[in-house]
């Protein structure tokens, strides 16, 4: 278990984990240009084109697209939908690292003003809310030392 840190997180010192992975890119505000941020390992869900209204230690709210994989007939050679979403990040952890004490998005939720694609509706839908129960845990055991 982590301890507690008294003066918790803030806007500065918080990120986006690219791929949900500790050891990779930690990102501040990213706009996802280009193809834009994995959000996930396996590279089916990304975040492009992101502005943000709020990036605070509690939560960060952006919009932009939400491009998901429907991994149809699989993964590899599914369709991939632009979908515009209202990203909410939330629920920061705190991760240890011999540079320095960050703390990493670990909850997304997504908002969908247009709705979702037929394709990725019902057993299909994206995970939502989304928690990243392995990034979690990674975080967790950074600070267990």
């Amino acid at each position: 278990m982590s301890t507690p840190n008294t003066s918790g997180p803030t806007g500065a010192d918080t990120f986006l984990a690219a791929e949900q992975n500790l050891n990779g890119t930690l990102l501040h505000e990213p706009a996802c240009g280009g193809y834009g941020c994995a959000l996930s390992g396996d590279s089916t869900a990304f975040l492009a084109g992101m502005k943000w209204t709020t990036w605070s230690g509690i939560e960060a709210v952006g919009t932009g697209t939400y491009k998901l994989d429907d991994c149809s007939p699989d993964c590899a050679g599914g369709h991939v939908y632009p979908v515009p979403a209202v990203v909410t990040l939330s629920q920061p952890v705190k991760v240890c690292s011999p540079s320095g004490t960050r703390w990493v998005w670990s909850h997304a939720s997504f908002t969908f003003p247009d709705g979702l694609p037929k394709a990725l509706q019902g057993q299909n839908a994206p995970q939502n809310p989304w928690t990243f129960s392995a990034l979690i845990a990674a975080a967790q055991q950074s600070c267990a030392n």
